[in-house]
């Protein structure tokens, strides 16, 4: 699974070692060490992987995921950093990160991990359309293949783990996800990670499909339990009858 992979990484001593272990595995590799030189490679050579660092110079990492996002480009990112705290891993996967690590790692792992997101990638890119295999819940579709969001023909724009939480819900409404199985959709994610993150995401998700957020009406919350994704109108006339 030969693949284009761009490494942004301003510590030239970690990059070569990445970069090594990355051509070791028949990857053709780019090594930059600024943000600014990241956006220009991504715009030019659109590869198949970002391995992004966050600490370097004329714009950190998430300045960088943040345009490249806002950009709707959607190529996969796994970013690295010597930060371990929860709220900087909650930033990295709410501005639209694919997997996080944090330093110091083994360059083992990190290939594992390239390799995951690599095949994750590849099967939405190869997979063959079917009749319609968009998700939906009243108002509310999910489209898997496209990885596109509407509500009421609105379109929605998610994050990568945010869609992954959602579509996993929508294909089977009404049940009741604990936290420990939403944690599971977002599988690759660093170590560290913890349920505060599922937390993060049913939060930001609220904002983006409920009315109102505060007072939701198709992201529930089960007390004690976890959450379940259902459709307002149907327990609406379920309430009336």
């Amino acid at each position: 699974m030969c693949a284009n992979v761009i490494v942004a990484e301003d510590d030239e001593k970690q990059a070569e070692l990445v970069r090594r272990y990355l051509e070791h595995e028949g990857h053709t590799v780019t090594v930059v060490g600024d943000g600014l030189a990241v956006l220009a490679e991504v715009r030019h050579r659109e590869p198949d992987l970002l391995v992004l660092d966050v600490m370097m110079p004329r714009a950190d990492g998430l300045d960088v995921i943040r345009v490249l996002r806002a950009e709707q480009r959607e190529v996969p990112v796994l970013m690295l950093t010597a930060r371990s705290t929860e709220d900087d891993l909650l930033l990295g996967l709410d501005l639209g990160a694919d997997d996080y690590m944090t330093k110091p790692y083994s360059p083992r792992e990190l290939m594992a991990r390239v390799r995951t997101l690599l095949r994750r990638t590849r099967r939405v890119a190869t997979a063959e359309p079917a009749e319609d295999q968009t998700l939906r819940v009243g108002a509310l579709t999910v489209d898997p293949v496209r990885h596109e969001v509407a509500v009421e023909g609105r379109s929605v724009e998610c994050t990568p783990g945010e869609f992954r939480i959602l579509a996993a819900m929508a294909a089977e409404p009404e049940r009741v996800f604990t936290r420990q199985r939403l944690l599971e959709e977002l599988h690759g994610f660093d170590r560290y990670v913890s349920f505060r993150t599922v937390d993060v995401h049913i939060m930001n998700l609220r904002k983006k499909i409920e009315p109102a957020p505060r007072r939701p009406a198709r992201l529930l919350t089960v007390f004690g339990v976890g959450y379940k994704l259902t459709d307002p109108a149907r327990n609406a006339a379920r309430a009336s009858s």
